[in-house]
């Protein structure tokens, strides 16, 4: 039998495929779900068109980059603000959760005493959650997220878990359901910024960002991932990558990569939740996860 090396048309043909079912693998990682960012990007399209792909199973709002200090700011990144509430609810049609991330890089944000973590939790409940309030406008309507993620990415360490305690006690309005606490951490283990929030066993979900500069992440040994699903049993610890190498070249991993040097052995703990995909607009743009 001739060698592949013989049929370089051949051997393209067979490694196309096996990137295909990688990619659709990786689409439907085993029971782990799929997070991506939205709201950095103009480009990347609207809300609902990062819904109607199919690939997402959770879609996290990104920014409100200023909040603790009197002042709230909610980045878009040029995406009009307008829409976006009806978006949301056809997305949550569709079984998606939609959250809101706060923080971010380059915001400005912290959290100076009790009482601004008190003031953060009252609006971000009147403002985006199922509260209301007259004198606090709702920048998405009558649409209500699913809940907040912590994306701590600067300044102070203080009154973050006083702020996930605010958050989890407005639980006893809802009747089901109830709201969705995530973390997105550095992957170097612990994450100071957010040690005390997590120690509170309050987030529902950990997504652990292998990327962004984090010298003391090590892709090969993996051992910092291991670390927070160990740490956190009780919370679903998501894989987070970015799905570009425009978006942070030295941690991009393709998809084999990606597969057979995490995935195959993270799925086999308890808890693993899935991946967390940085962000959409790369998806789209190199599909990653997504085919459109």
């Amino acid at each position: 039998m001739a060698s592949l090396r013989h049929h370089p048309c051949l051997l393209l043909l067979l490694e196309a495929l096996l990137l295909s079912h990688l990619v659709a693998g990786l689409a439907a990682t085993g029971p782990g779900d799929i997070a991506v960012y939205w709201g950095r990007h103009k480009d990347e399209g609207t809300l609902r068109e990062a819904c109607d792909t199919g690939a997402y199973t959770t879609v996290l709002i990104s920014f409100l980059s200023a909040f603790g200090h009197g002042t709230y700011t909610l980045d878009l990144s040029g995406h009009p603000v307008a829409g976006v509430g009806d978006d949301i609810k056809y997305c949550q049609s569709k079984g998606v959760l939609v959250l809101l991330s706060i923080g971010g890089q380059g915001g400005e944000y912290w959290l100076p005493s009790s009482q601004s973590a008190a003031d953060v939790a009252d609006y971000l409940w009147n403002a985006f959650l199922a509260g209301g309030r007259a004198g606090v406008p709702r920048p998405f309507g009558d649409a209500q997220v699913n809940g907040i993620d912590f994306f701590i990415d600067q300044g102070a360490t203080e009154h973050y878990d006083e702020l996930a305690r605010r958050l989890y006690g407005y639980n006893k309005y809802y009747r089901g359901g109830g709201i969705t606490l995530t973390a997105t951490p550095r992957c170097a283990y612990p994450d100071n910024r957010l040690a005390a929030a997590l120690a509170t066993g309050l987030f529902n979900r950990i997504q652990v960002r292998m990327f962004g500069g984090d010298l003391q992440c090590e892709w090969g040994q993996f051992d910092s991932w291991n670390k927070w699903a160990a740490a956190y049993p009780g919370s679903r610890v998501f894989v987070g990558v970015v799905a570009s190498p425009e978006a942070d070249k030295d941690a991009y991993l393709f998809q084999k990569d990606l597969y057979y040097g995490i995935l195959q052995f993270a799925e086999k703990l308890p808890n693993y939740g899935g991946l967390m995909i940085w962000d959409r607009y790369y998806d789209k743009k190199n599909h990653y996860i997504s085919s459109s």
